[in-house]
């Protein structure tokens, strides 16, 4: 009987491959090729569990610890918000609208009477660039820098000293009301920064508003079933705190890790969806290779130590929610497949569970972990790997 699953997201550790790349401009991306590949890189405890029997340019383990599967995502979007709805069992079937001129007049114009804050910039823009940009400005002013990506996003870059982190936050509660309807956008993100030295650097104080869920999902039928559902990291903000019971906020990789490994000696039945977002954050968008690499190795590093320290009724599931190569041209998310690792002692080592179509498979298996009667759409694979 499974009394606890762990599912842990690598944001954006896609494996290349989706068969509907080309439509989202991004045949031939493959996140973690470029990763595995780049100089440097070893990762014994991920490959053990079965991470490169996925792929065929890394040598897999004759012997996995897990059973593992190729994740397609079948909702049309390649956003956090998307897949990680997908994950929990919601299917996007339109995607979330985005803004490659930049925002409305009228979006622009009820935010600026609402906020009482000008805007500046109102185009996709690189993050760290936006601020070298317009940074000076900003504090000149006291105007917003307003921009969003090739993703559904709605960001307002501040710096802390001239607004207030809460006070971002604030603004930022306020934008996502304004943004509902047809201009309802996937996440609302605070981008606070500050100076070092004679640069700007964005703080770790990031914050995202998301939609509210459209649909019934694993979390509502785990709570509604008195199940414990632990947040770690981004998870909250993602579905609105809706049927979170239980919330941990991070700033990095080390502190999800760190606060996931605390999570283990708490007694609870039930899920802990963790969210690790610098692989992304910091990295993918950034295209920085070495600093990918460098931080799935330190994943690599934590993974033992986590399946020491798990309880004989716990599963681990390690999956990711869309693709981000840092070795393209592009800063965007990629259309990629996703990897899905399953292990515990009450789990079916080395099952090869093939190509699945929707994330969706890894909500339904974990409410049949449960034993909770659910209708959310996919295949479980429950049958297939619990002993």
């Amino acid at each position: 009987m499974i009394k606890r699953v762990f599912l842990i997201v690598l944001d954006s550790l896609g494996i290349g491959d989706a068969p509907d790349a080309t439509l989202f401009g991004d045949e031939g991306s493959n996140t973690l090729k470029s990763i595995s590949l780049f100089p440097g890189f070893s990762a014994p405890n991920l490959q053990k569990a079965g991470l490169f029997n996925l792929v065929d340019y890394y040598e897999g383990a004759n012997a996995p610890l897990a059973s593992y599967a190729r994740m397609r995502e079948k909702s049309a979007g390649k956003d956090t918000t998307i897949g990680h709805w997908e994950i929990a069992g919601i299917l996007s079937p339109e995607p979330l609208p985005t803004y490659p001129h930049g925002f409305p007049k009228e979006v622009l114009d009820d935010f600026t009477e609402k906020t009482g804050y000008g805007v500046l910039c109102n185009k996709p823009y690189s993050g760290t660039q936006v601020i070298d940009d317009f940074g000076k400005e900003h504090m000149a002013t006291k105007k917003l820098i307003v921009y969003t990506s090739a993703d559904s996003v709605f960001q307002i870059a501040a710096h802390e000293d001239v607004v207030p982190i809460e006070e971002l936050y604030r603004i930022c509660r306020i934008a996502r009301g304004i943004l509902a309807g047809k201009h309802g956008v996937g996440r609302v993100i605070a981008r606070p920064f500050t100076t070092e030295g004679e640069k700007f650097v964005r703080t770790t104080n990031r914050r995202d508003f998301s939609l509210e869920p459209p649909r019934k999902n694993m979390l509502d039928y785990l709570n509604e079933n008195k199940k414990d559902v632990i947040s770690v990291g981004k998870i909250s903000d993602i579905f609105c705190g809706k049927s979170i019971t239980e919330s941990h906020p991070t700033h990095s990789n080390h502190e999800g890790m760190d606060t996931t490994l605390s999570l283990l000696k708490k007694d609870f039945s039930g899920l802990c969806f963790v969210n690790l977002v610098d692989f992304d954050m910091l990295y993918g968008h950034r295209n920085d290779v070495a600093g990918y690499q460098k931080a799935l190795m330190e994943f690599d590093a934590f993974l033992p130590i986590f399946l020491e320290n798990m309880e004989d009724s716990d599963a681990l599931i390690i999956t990711a929610d869309h693709g981000c190569d840092p070795a393209t041209p592009s800063t965007d998310h990629s259309r990629e497949c996703t990897p899905m690792l399953i292990m515990g002692n009450g789990i079916k080592q080395g099952v090869a569970l093939g190509i699945r179509d929707c994330f969706c498979d890894i909500g339904k298996t974990v409410l049949d972990l449960f034993h909770i009667p659910n209708t959310l759409p996919g295949v479980s694979f429950y049958g297939e790997v619990i002993k």
